[in-house]
């Protein structure tokens, strides 16, 4: 375990990770840090928290948040049910033993930059979600769909002969080299400010017409989640329903994983912020109210709400063999297609 490099961050969420490691026994959590980015106030380190055995034969689940610095809620999000995870360790024996089946990767702030001057992009200008190789196979949304016109204007992917930038790179390897090996993982990404539900949307980003090899996979993945709890309202989709994008991470990512033999499912998280100020228009007045719920109590009610979520993940990353061989049903392609390509 590597100790923080800031103790004294002028960052709150950073803060809160660096406390975390100092404060968790070495077999409980085990912390690295990636990389560190560089900017006028110092360097800031990207970390990496895993709880769980360190086999490369067992599945596992990560949690990724703070890839855009507006929305810090995604940050606090994951930093929550992290706490909760290392309180049971003290006492739940089923959940000891179910961290010797599972790996728990979180990745909590993946621009610490831009949540440390409150912009999306980080600390170059670069919008890291729209900062992978990748190109979208049709027309995308002007600007929004990611550009290489200028990092003064906002979804700027960066100039094209140059490498991803160096979170997007971090994250990126760290998923190729410790993700896609395992033979089944899944991602939460955690990300606001679309809507006013909460969406999980899985790839492509790139096309609305070519859906994905584990379209199938992803189905009953969702049956499962709404059979478990129906009363949540989570829609899911693929992203390309409501955007294309060009550079898309997760796309990248997704597309890697195809070159193994293996099944990767990565999620992104989008909670719907615009319900937060349907109920409070007064948080327009700053930039962070977009993104991030102003009032106490609405904060609060978003950090537990999203538990049931995370919690659901981690036991269908553990149990993926019970149910993913019923993903090969063909009523269940039939659905899924009816459901997301009609």
């Amino acid at each position: 375990m590597r100790g923080p490099t800031q103790p004294e961050s002028v960052l709150p969420e950073l803060q809160q990770i660096e406390t975390l490691v100092l404060q968790q026994n070495v077999t409980q959590l085990q912390s690295r840090i990636l990389c560190q980015v560089p900017c006028a106030a110092g360097n800031l380190p990207i970390y990496l928290l895993t709880l769980g055995a360190d086999d490369p034969d067992i599945p596992c689940v990560t949690f990724v948040a703070g890839i855009h610095g507006l929305e810090r809620i995604g940050t606090q999000v994951v930093i929550t049910f992290l706490e909760g995870l290392l309180e049971r360790l003290k006492w739940d024996r089923v959940l000891a033993d179910i961290l010797q089946r599972v790996r728990v990767n979180i990745l909590p702030l993946v621009n610490p930059v831009g949540m440390l001057y409150g912009t999306r992009a980080n600390g170059q200008g670069v919008d890291l979600m729209r900062n992978a190789p990748v190109e979208s196979q049709e027309k995308t949304i002007l600007l929004a769909g990611g550009h290489r016109i200028s990092s003064l204007l906002p979804w700027y992917r960066g100039k094209s002969n140059e490498p991803m930038q160096i979170e997007a790179l971090a994250l990126c390897n760290f998923i190729e080299q410790e993700v896609l090996s395992r033979p089944f993982s899944l991602v939460l990404d955690c990300h606001s400010g679309f809507g006013f539900h909460n969406q999980i949307w899985f790839p492509y980003a790139k096309s609305r017409m070519e859906p994905i090899k584990h379209l199938k996979e992803v189905c009953n993945l969702r049956n499962l989640f709404m059979q478990t709890y129906p009363h949540q309202d989570y829609l899911f989709e693929p992203q390309s329903q409501h955007y294309l994008v060009h550079g898309d991470l997760w796309d990248f990512l997704y597309l890697k994983s195809l070159e193994k033999d293996n099944i990767f499912l990565p999620l992104t998280l989008e909670m719907g912020s615009w319900r937060w100020i349907r109920k409070n228009p007064l948080q327009l007045r700053q930039l962070l109210g977009l993104y991030h719920p102003i009032k106490p109590h609405r904060l609060n009610r978003v950090l537990r709400s999203h538990l049931i979520l995370m919690e659901f993940l981690m036991h269908a990353t553990l149990s993926y063999q019970n149910w993913i061989h019923n993903s090969e049903a063909l009523d269940l392609e039939q659905q899924a297609m009816a459901l997301w390509y009609p």
